[in-house]
């Protein structure tokens, strides 16, 4: 063999090549690849529940600020349904609240067709001959004629009778229902008359300021074994049943005592007012003890003139 070097030099393999800078590059990124096809897959960890809860969120905060915006309140307050407006606000506390502070404009307290109506000695009804489009009749024993009341207050009162006589506490019967614009004429008339005009407006509303008118207010009395009068029923057991249970068939005692100043009217335990079940709920649990601080109106202890 010849000591002379062949032309073209020996060259190592690749794996001895790799010294050169290329060679360091290519390695660090096979390197890189294999690291990469070893590691495991990180899960996702799931949204957070405020994330998945954002429309949720919206329609409570278009509750809140707009909420005669909301189609199911829309559809309601057309169909008539009063019940079902009061839930689509979020409930009887929701409504009270988004009226109070002028969040409500398709709310009116002064419509007499209205569950949620407030009539008072500054609220006359509009019209003042204000008449309901239908009524239902009472069935329980009644002391008058006036047995009407608008349906589901009839219903209302027909479980709510059930109820106390269930509890053992006897018999609630009625002695006013609905009263006529000109019904309220005469009965006001009648206490003008035996009173005086200052005894008569303690006691009775003038014509167009009546709760009766609406056919949303009623006068129950104690019917165990005979039907009393209004004067006793809050000393009976159902004039102490009605004042602690009422609420819960949508009913409010109307005049409680101790609240003349704000009402212009004597106690009387026995007018009870259908508002309706979520609101009386909201208006049981609020402590309210009349409609005025309940919607934050004026206090309404007379008339103008």
């Amino acid at each position: 063999m010849s000591a002379t070097q062949p032309r073209h030099a020996w060259r190592p393999p690749f794996a001895i090549r790799i010294a050169t800078p290329i060679g360091v590059l290519v390695t660090a990124l096979a390197s890189l690849f294999t690291l990469c096809s070893e590691l495991k897959p990180v899960p996702v960890p799931p949204a957070p529940a405020a994330a998945l809860a954002l429309p949720s969120v919206a329609l409570d905060a278009e509750r809140a600020h707009n909420p005669c915006a909301l189609p199911e309140v829309q559809a309601s307050l057309a169909a008539g349904d009063d019940e079902a407006t009061v839930a689509a606000f979020g409930g009887g506390e929701q409504f009270r609240a988004a009226v109070v502070v002028g969040n409500a404009p398709c709310i009116a307290l002064d419509d007499p067709q209205r569950l949620w109506v407030v009539v008072n000695k500054l609220r006359p009804l509009a019209p003042t001959d204000y008449a309901p489009a239908s009524l239902g009749r009472i069935g329980l024993a009644a002391t008058s004629p006036s047995t009407g009341l608008v349906e589901d207050a009839v219903t209302a009162l027909g479980e709510m009778a059930d109820a106390a006589r269930a509890a053992g506490v006897g018999a609630i019967g009625v002695n006013n229902g609905y009263r006529s614009y000109r019904l309220q004429q005469t009965t006001y008339a009648l206490h003008v008359r035996e009173q005086g005009q200052s005894g008569a407006d303690a006691g009775s509303a003038r014509p167009g300021h009546s709760e009766h008118q609406t056919g949303l207010a009623v006068d129950v009395i104690a019917c165990s074994p005979r039907c009393g009068g209004l004067d006793e029923f809050g000393s009976t057991p159902q004039g102490a049943w009605v004042a602690e249970h009422a609420w819960e068939y949508g009913f409010v005692v109307r005049y409680e005592q101790g609240e003349t100043g704000t009402t212009g009217y004597l106690p009387e335990p026995w007018h009870l007012r259908y508002i309706g079940r979520e609101l009386a709920a909201a208006y049981h649990h609020g402590g309210y003890r009349t409609l005025e601080a309940f919607f934050g109106l004026p206090a309404a202890p007379d008339y103008r003139h």
